[in-house]
């Protein structure tokens, strides 16, 4: 059941946002890019995903108050190893409370997820993201990997596993 302030996905699109209204099993969507956007009901899924984009968010908008009125600054490789990373967990039961999807489903969710998280990376010039993806059979691995790599100014490889386990990929965008 969806509500009205529910963070939620659209499903085969890299689109999510706040609940603003429902009419007649039409969503109104306020996307984190201010956008008020429209869908029906089938194709939304109420996700687990508000804490991390309220993070992106703050952190965002922490920068942009920051870097008003100065010159933009070059990181170093030193200071760059401080940059926190932002986490992005990817197992499914942390995206979605849909019980009964099957694993096609299930994987698309997860890729569409990751998808959108590296393009508003990218897209707002954060520069380290962790991708939590577990062990498993490693197809969501491959299929990230897959991603990745199609990312010129993306660099990508296992995580510290003192802190994630083997479940988790780094990555690293460049900045130009």
């Amino acid at each position: 059941m969806i509500n009205v302030g529910d963070w939620v996905e659209v499903l085969d699109e890299a689109i999510a946002g706040f609940v603003q209204n429902i009419e007649n099993n039409v969503v109104f969507i306020e996307t984190s890019d201010g956008f008020l956007m429209s869908f029906d009901v089938s194709e939304v899924v109420k996700t687990g995903s508000e804490e991390i984009s309220v993070k992106e968010n703050e952190i965002i908008n922490a920068l942009r108050e920051k870097s008003v009125g100065k010159k933009p600054k070059s990181i170093s490789k030193k200071r760059e190893k401080g940059v926190p990373a932002i986490e992005i967990d990817l197992h499914i039961e942390k995206l979605t409370d849909r019980k009964h999807l099957d694993n096609f489903d299930m994987l698309n969710i997860q890729m569409d997820t990751a998808r959108y998280r590296l393009e508003h990376a990218i897209k707002n010039r954060i520069q380290k993201l962790v991708f939590i993806h577990g062990i498993g059979e490693g197809v969501l691995k491959a299929e990230l990997n897959t991603l990745f790599s199609r990312y010129e100014q993306v660099n990508f490889y296992e995580a510290n596993p003192r802190k994630y386990g083997y479940g988790a990929t780094e990555v690293f965008i460049s900045q130009k």
